[in-house]
């Protein structure tokens, strides 16, 4: 496993086997609350795992035992002025987006409190997979803001519009089994297992198509919100983008010879 430092609070550890990263969440002291270089270093961390080709699928952790993030950092933000706030805005929003918008499959992994910009960026993968020790909400609206890193965007595609009007008007904070119950969550696992149930199913993503992948995520992401003949022809182009590549070629070819698929993610 090979580690790479993206600033003081971020981490990438690409692991040897199975074309798995890790994006850590790596500010402990501040139980990883979000701070301007912080933000900027999950950008920047995002942007080189974006670019490499050799990654298949990402896992969002922590180091923190009790927390995977507390949100923005409001001690930080309590000495900005109204410009101070306003430079920093392009800055976090870079954070989640870049996390939105990787162009693999993304997994969190959650324990301890995931409180609004935390539970944004979770909310911002693909996949959420949480202990039981889990606490997530989007408290934004209780000091004077909204959710502004995807929150009011894709807390209601997750849950449903009514369900998110709630919670968010509310800024109440839900535990792990209601946030299952809720679909806040997609895996519920015992306590300290997040990461390794999240690193597990990063690793069968992983075995598939590289260029499958790619553009199977490329279709979900692009078809939400289109009516469905809209979003039939996001998937035919995404099904024409795999079906004359490599990985295509050597699928079929490795079904037929009953053998593992060795794929040349081209």
């Amino acid at each position: 496993m090979s580690e790479e430092r993206f600033g003081e609070f971020v981490l990438v550890r690409r692991h040897e086997q199975g074309h798995v990263a890790e994006l850590v969440l790596d500010r402990p002291k501040a139980m990883n609350a979000v701070s301007t270089e912080m933000a900027r270093s999950i950008a920047g961390a995002c942007t080189a795992l974006g670019e490499d080709r050799d990654v298949r699928a990402v896992v969002l952790t922590s180091t923190h035992e009790r927390a995977f993030c507390v949100g923005a950092d409001l001690k930080e933000r309590n000495s900005f002025s109204d410009a101070d706030l306003l430079r920093q805005r392009p800055v976090t929003r870079g954070a989640y987006t870049g996390v939105l918008e990787l162009p693999v499959p993304t997994v969190a992994a959650v324990h301890g409190f995931a409180l609004g910009g935390g539970f944004e960026l979770a909310l911002a993968c693909d996949v959420i997979v949480a202990d039981r020790t889990a606490v997530v909400g989007l408290p934004e609206v209780s000091v004077g803001v909204i959710p502004g890193g995807g929150g009011t965007q894709l807390l209601p595609r997750r849950v449903g519009a009514a369900r998110a009007a709630e919670l968010i008007f509310s800024a109440r904070r839900v535990e792990a089994v209601e946030a299952g119950e809720l679909g806040l969550v997609d895996q519920l696992v015992e306590e300290g297992r997040d990461r390794e149930e999240a690193l597990a199913l990063a690793a069968r993503i992983a075995g598939n198509s590289p260029v499958g992948l790619r553009a199977a995520k490329r279709a979900l992401r692009l078809g939400q919100g289109l009516d469905l003949r809209a979003g039939l022809e996001v998937e035919d182009a995404a099904w024409r983008a795999t079906a004359f590549s490599g990985d295509r070629a050597e699928g079929v070819a490795a079904f037929n010879e009953r053998r593992k698929p060795q794929w040349p993610g081209e």
